[in-house]
């Protein structure tokens, strides 16, 4: 397995970028430029593709982070270009994937919720727009995945996979965030059990996955709390054993998370693989 995080500064030169990765403990690093513009800029993350190979430093992920769906028409397709720039961005420097989620019909929250956002309707929408996404560039070295949320498709293992064979393309994948995906009681306290199945349905089709923890909170009605790994009630062991089952490049990123806590997120989960008997990958 390898750990990474969105902490890593690309620094002046790609052994700065490096060194970062190696003194946070990762293997794995989302990547940190957008699409070149000039020979210049391509020269320069060239070196960066370049140094990682050498200093076995997987890239986990290129952000497409947008609304493809956006209920405004020349917001969607802006958001549809920059996730096939992205796509093509990802394959060229050989992330491991590129990554959105399916975005929302609410014209102020581009990943907010809305009421319509599990209507039939949409889903066709999502197929129409990824497919649309994936064609346009047709990724022969990393794949496009929707992130899991809590109120868009995909919301659980058993959308995802419907969703995985409407879609029907080579170049999709899915992107695993178990912690969207617990949105009420009996997920929460039966995190584990729900571990085991995102796995056991999507496990084949997993590139990446993000490492958060969550908290249920003691109000009269549901709230649920993102928290950092290790202060709330996901079943890391689980998560990890599972994890561990996939290819060892197969990245864990942490995210949402003021800078200095991520060192104590890095060690509780380094902690808990090493109660496991479980290895993550060091530079």
């Amino acid at each position: 397995m390898r750990l990474a995080g969105p902490d890593i500064t690309p620094g002046e030169s790609p052994a700065e970028w490096i060194a970062d990765a190696r003194n946070k403990k990762y293997a794995a690093t989302k990547w940190p430029f957008p699409p070149a513009t000039t020979p210049d800029e391509a020269a320069r993350q060239k070196a960066y593709v370049e140094a990682a190979a050498k200093a076995n430093l997987v890239i986990a992920e290129v952000g497409a982070w947008s609304n493809p769906i956006d209920p405004d028409t020349a917001k969607a397709e802006q958001a549809i270009r920059h996730c096939q720039e992205s796509l093509a961005l990802a394959d060229e420097v050989g992330a491991k994937c590129c990554v959105n989620v399916s975005g929302s019909r609410n014209p102020d929250k581009w990943a907010g919720p809305h009421p319509t956002n599990f209507d039939p309707e949409v889903f066709d929408m999502i197929v129409e727009i990824v497919r649309k996404i994936i064609d346009a560039v047709n990724p022969k070295r990393t794949f496009y995945c929707l992130e899991t949320m809590p109120w868009i498709f995909p919301s659980s293992p058993e959308e995802y996979l419907t969703l995985f064979k409407a879609i029907d393309r080579p170049g999709f994948a899915v992107h695993l965030d178990p912690v969207n995906m617990i949105n009420c009681p009996e997920r929460a306290y039966r995190n584990g059990e729900f571990l085991r199945e995102c796995f056991r349905q999507l496990g084949a089709h997993i590139k990446s996955c993000h490492a958060k923890d969550i908290k249920l909170q003691e109000n009269l009605t549901l709230h649920l709390d993102e928290c950092r790994p290790g202060t709330g009630t996901l079943d890391y062991g689980i998560y990890l054993q599972e994890l561990s089952r996939l290819h060892p490049d197969t990245p864990l990123l942490l995210e949402h998370l003021p800078k200095e806590e991520y060192p104590l997120g890095v060690a509780h989960i380094l902690e808990v693989a090493q109660a496991h008997n479980l290895n993550f990958i060091q530079l």
